[in-house]
């Protein structure tokens, strides 16, 4: 993978002429959300109404259904997300044959998804997509890949993204023991599911 930069990123997308899904992907804490953002605004900045995000994170399960299917204590992994439901989303943002797409979006605060949440019009050229799997080499992730015209993947090392993910925890007053429970059952498996399943990307992002 070539290493790149976000004013990297923006010189190559930011005289699109048509729509351009750009697929950012990354283990938990590597900054994905932090870096989509970025560019997303930067390239509002070069031209107004010119790019917007859609995060794969809205589409986690809600937590009744997780509890219901046995999944709430590994909420985050692959299986408990609508993939279904974000492929179709991907599809129709690449087809762009709609005069608006609505997205769902993730409160983190309230750990609920929120339907509806943004809407990405017809004339926005970029559309930037992040989350943890996008770039899993394994089926029904890999499906999505066609729809990704430009990829990027957000290295960070592992010891970098524990701590990262302790501090997150920390943030949300979890005590010593439910933060090592958090990383042990959860976070480090998927840290290292992201890092050694992934598919290469077209460009990395080092993010230490």
């Amino acid at each position: 993978m070539k290493s790149i930069s976000v004013d990297g990123l923006i010189d190559i997308l930011k005289d699109s002429p048509d729509r351009v899904i750009v697929a950012v992907a990354g283990a938990p804490a590597s900054g994905k959300s932090t870096i989509a953002e970025a560019l997303v605004e930067r390239l509002n900045e070069y031209e107004a109404g010119l790019a917007a995000a859609a995060p794969m994170d809205g589409f986690h399960l809600d937590d009744g259904l997780l509890k219901a299917k046995g999944l709430f204590a590994t909420k985050g992994a692959p299986d408990t997300f609508d993939v279904g439901g974000f492929a179709s989303l991907v599809e129709r943002l690449s087809l762009n044959e709609e005069a608006e797409i609505n997205v769902p979006l993730f409160d983190r605060d309230l750990e609920i998804s929120r339907a509806g949440a943004r809407s990405i019009a017809k004339d926005v050229k970029i559309v930037v997509i992040e989350g943890n799997y996008l770039l899993l080499d394994k089926s029904p992730w890999t499906d999505m890949r066609p729809f990704y015209d430009l990829t990027v993947f957000i290295d960070v090392p592992l010891e970098v993204l524990k701590q990262r993910l302790i501090q997150r925890w920390k943030s949300y007053d979890y005590t010593p023991d439910m933060i090592q429970k958090k990383l042990d059952v959860t976070d480090m498996p998927n840290v290292e599911l992201v890092v050694s399943q992934s598919l290469n990307a077209d460009y990395k992002i080092e993010n230490n």
